[in-house]
């Protein structure tokens, strides 16, 4: 991050001496002061979702033509106690967090509010638990695509931070081996 601001920093000051080469300076300084604070703040919101939430062995389970909803996998691991509270991504017109489980013995998956991600302790979304529904596809999603998919987390202050990730689309018989930690329980 320091590395990031420093470099947002070398660009501000080099460009703000660039008016002075034939453009107002006034101007020229105005709208690079603005550039520079919009480009940090850019870089510091990212940097600050990344740090906080990890996301590995993502993937999308892929679809049949005409098919209109399919699950999102993967695991989380947050540095802070937080809360992975929405979804989205373009190739749906709805993404909902979703969690399944045995009532009166039958199987049922519903929607969840959100989910809470204990600092340093992987969270798995999997199939048959926690997972992510991508409903409304506006096209059928193919093995070998790549979907992005903005994870949205909120900490204990209820600060909102998102994180998009490019998912790639697995084969429908994708099965992903099982992590670490759901081999412990």
């Amino acid at each position: 991050m320091r590395k990031g601001v420093a470099e947002v920093d070398r660009f501000c000051q080099y460009n703000s001496r660039v008016g002075q080469h034939g453009l107002s300076v006034e101007p020229w300084t105005f709208m690079m002061k603005t550039l520079c604070v919009a480009l940090f703040a850019a870089m510091s919101f990212s940097a600050a979702a990344k740090d906080l939430v990890t996301v590995s062995d993502g993937w999308i389970r892929a679809t049949v033509p005409a098919q209109k909803a399919t699950g999102a996998f993967m695991q989380l691991n947050a540095a802070k106690d937080t809360r992975l509270v929405q979804v989205s991504s373009p190739a749906a017109g709805k993404a909902e967090i979703h969690q399944m489980d045995m009532a009166d013995d039958m199987m049922r998956m519903r929607p969840v509010d959100g989910l809470e991600l204990p600092a340093g302790k992987q969270v798995d979304l999997a199939s048959g638990g926690y997972h992510i529904m991508l409903l409304n596809l506006k096209q059928q999603l193919k093995d070998g695509d790549t979907v992005p998919v903005t994870l949205t987390f909120e900490n204990k202050a209820k600060k909102r931070e998102s994180l998009t990730v490019q998912m790639p689309v697995k084969p429908i018989n994708y099965s992903a081996a099982p992590s670490a930690s759901a081999a412990k329980h």
